[in-house]
C-alpha cells in the first residue's frame, strides 16, 4: 500500500506527463484497468480504462497548440490527492482559455482508480474557438466506453 507522500508524487508525475510531455498513452497507463476519468460538468459518463482515458484526453487536448498548467495547491490524505490548479489552453491564433479546476485522484495499489475534474463548462464553451467545440461535440459517450 502506498501512503499520502507516494500518492502525491504519483499525481505530480501524472501532471508532468500530461502537460509537459503531452504523452496521452503514458497518462492513460497511470490508471487501473477499470480506472475512471470523469469531467463532472459534462453530460457523459467519462472514460474507463487506460486506452479510453488516453483517447478522451487526445480528443480534447491534442488539437490545442499548447496548455500551461498552474498548480496552486495539492493535498494528499489516505488514498486521495486533491489538486487546485488552472489550465491555460492555447488554441492558436491568440485564443486562450483559462480554466480553474479542482481535481480528485483516488489511488489504489499504485494506480489511479478515479480521476474527477470539477470545472465550469460554460467558461470553456463560451471562450473556445468554434472549430474546437465542433471537434469535441462530434464524439459521443460510446467513444469512451
Amino acid at each position: 500500500m502506498s501512503g499520502p507522500a507516494e500518492n502525491r508524487a504519483l499525481v505530480e508525475a501524472f501532471w508532468k506527463d500530461l502537460y509537459e510531455a503531452r504523452d496521452f498513452d503514458k497518462v492513460g497507463a497511470y490508471f487501473a484497468p477499470d480506472g475512471r476519468y470523469e469531467d463532472v460538468p459534462t453530460p457523459d459518463g467519462g472514460a474507463v480504462g487506460p486506452a479510453s482515458i488516453a483517447k478522451r484526453l487526445r480528443i480534447g487536448l491534442e488539437p490545442i497548440e499548447r496548455s500551461v498548467h498552474h498548480l496552486h495547491r495539492m493535498v494528499a490524505e489516505g488514498d486521495t490527492v486533491v489538486t487546485e490548479h488552472t489550465e491555460d489552453w492555447h488554441f492558436g491564433g491568440g485564443d486562450v482559455v483559462s480554466l480553474p479546476f479542482v481535481s480528485i485522484h483516488v489511488i489504489r495499489d499504485g494506480r489511479i482508480q478515479l480521476w474527477r475534474d470539477y470545472w465550469n463548462l460554460s467558461t470553456l464553451m463560451e471562450a473556445a474557438p468554434r472549430w474546437w467545440v465542433e471537434h469535441v461535440l462530434k464524439h459521443t459517450a460510446a467513444d469512451f466506453a
